[in-house]
């Protein structure tokens, strides 16, 4: 207090308060940020080979799909296609999940759902790429 009617106010003394703030929901800002534009851009250089080399094809049919993916470099972009696409996913879908609903519960049980469907989908990918 400084003449006893007025608090003095610490500057410093804003910092303990900020300290001790509960951060809740999704705030990964820059790293999420950057992370959905990398794995678009990887998407979208995958759409875009698929849909040259189809382009130069004279005709397209079973044949052209399977020489396409016989080469071990088609198959690996087609794999970083599709991890980019389930990890672009998460972070859509999470996000969306921590704005909207609003019980931990339900939020909880629906984050391992989509974790246990995205990890599923990793795996069932692998198994078709490389024929396991």
């Amino acid at each position: 207090m400084g003449d006893g009617h007025q608090p003095v106010i610490d500057c410093f003394d804003r910092g303990k308060a900020m300290l001790n703030r509960v951060v809740t929901g999704a705030h990964y800002g820059l790293r999420d940020w950057l992370v959905q534009r990398v794995t678009a851009v990887v998407m979208a250089l995958f759409v875009l080979f698929v849909v040259g080399y189809l382009l130069l094809q004279p005709r397209v049919d079973y044949d052209v799909w399977t020489r396409m993916f016989s080469n071990n470099v088609t198959r690996s972009f087609a794999l970083l296609f599709l991890l980019s696409l389930f990890y672009h996913a998460w972070i859509g879908v999470r996000d969306i999940v921590m704005d909207y609903v609003k019980p931990a519960s339900i939020r909880l049980l629906i984050h391992v759902l989509v974790i246990l469907a995205l990890l599923m989908y990793s795996i069932w990918s692998v198994q078709i790429l490389w024929g396991f």
